[in-house]
């Protein structure tokens, strides 16, 4: 299914699942079948991928990974709560404006200083309104759409139903070439059906012991193996400990380093006690890792 005018990605697409399985892990993310799959029915039935889960397991690594790895622009729109139409879509630049209608001569007429202002020169496009504009590949990603007011979920259904953006000044700006659409959601809440409707759906999880070791030796060269298993057991404790903030991939990676840098080659208990700061980032956390754990203050 594609958005009749709007030309195809063909230059950057992804041939079949596997091929975005290779694609993907040549630029380090190593996606599993569901991923893969997933990602390849989104480019080719054109539609915007919704991925959902609990923070710091790669959604929007995913959306970095398949703009690198087709060669795309990323342009990200980061949810917030407060996020309006003039962040989101675009606004007209009021400062200049002021300067203009001031340098204007004065028996000039008021419609020509009007159509003059709100022109293509004093416009400020935003993450929306940049990745419809754009003719060349693009991946956009909304991220955390599940921060933003619910009336930011109207604008997206707006936009990315016909991907063309209407402004009164200026007309109806349709898209080329169809972005590649990625929304991220930590559910913080329940966002709509008619959004969720549109998207194919993505549940990521932390993944398996095996799949983040893996996903550690791509992206620390020189860990050894052992250590990589050590770390990633270590890991997976830590997260079943209820804390406030379950330790992310990333901060998996890091610790990686932080090992690395501090030459140390076996994860013991000395070692955990040292660098723990660098994946648990609450001192109840903390301290609750060091009780479970055994471990010496």
């Amino acid at each position: 299914m594609t958005v009749q005018g709007i030309e195809p990605d063909t230059a950057a697409s992804f041939a079949s699942p596997a091929d975005v399985d290779r694609r993907l892990a040549e630029v380090d993310y190593l996606a599993d079948e569901a991923i893969a799959t997933t990602v390849f029915l989104a480019q080719a039935l054109g539609k915007p991928l919704l991925v959902e889960g609990p923070a710091g397991v790669g959604k929007t690594e995913l959306a970095k990974a398949v703009a690198t790895a087709t060669g795309s622009e990323l342009i990200r729109l980061q949810c917030y709560e407060g996020l309006d139409e003039a962040r989101a879509l675009y606004e007209f630049n009021y400062k200049k404006q002021l300067l203009a209608i001031q340098a204007a001569r004065e028996d000039r007429a008021w419609e020509q200083t009007h159509d003059d202002i709100f022109s293509e020169e004093f416009l400020l496009e935003r993450p929306l309104l940049a990745a419809i504009r754009r003719t060349h590949p693009t991946v956009l990603l909304i991220d955390e759409a599940d921060k933003a007011d619910v009336e930011v979920e109207g604008l997206l259904l707006e936009v990315l139903s016909d991907f063309q953006v209407t402004i009164p000044e200026l007309g109806t700006i349709s898209a080329v070439r169809k972005p590649f659409v990625l929304i991220t959601s930590n559910a913080a809440r329940e966002l709509s059906e008619a959004l969720k409707r549109r998207c194919l759906y993505l549940h990521l999880n932390y993944p398996g012991p095996e799949r983040e070791r893996d996903i550690v030796l791509a992206q620390v060269p020189g860990i050894e193996a052992a250590l990589a298993e050590q770390l990633v057991r270590t890991v997976g404790t830590l997260r079943a400990l209820e804390v406030k903030k379950a330790p992310s991939i990333a901060e998996t990676v890091d610790w990686a380093r932080t090992l690395l840098a501090l030459g140390l080659d076996e994860l013991d208990e000395a070692a955990v006690a040292r660098t723990l700061g660098v994946v648990l980032k609450h001192v109840s956390d903390q301290e609750r890792a060091v009780k479970e754990l055994g471990l010496r203050s």
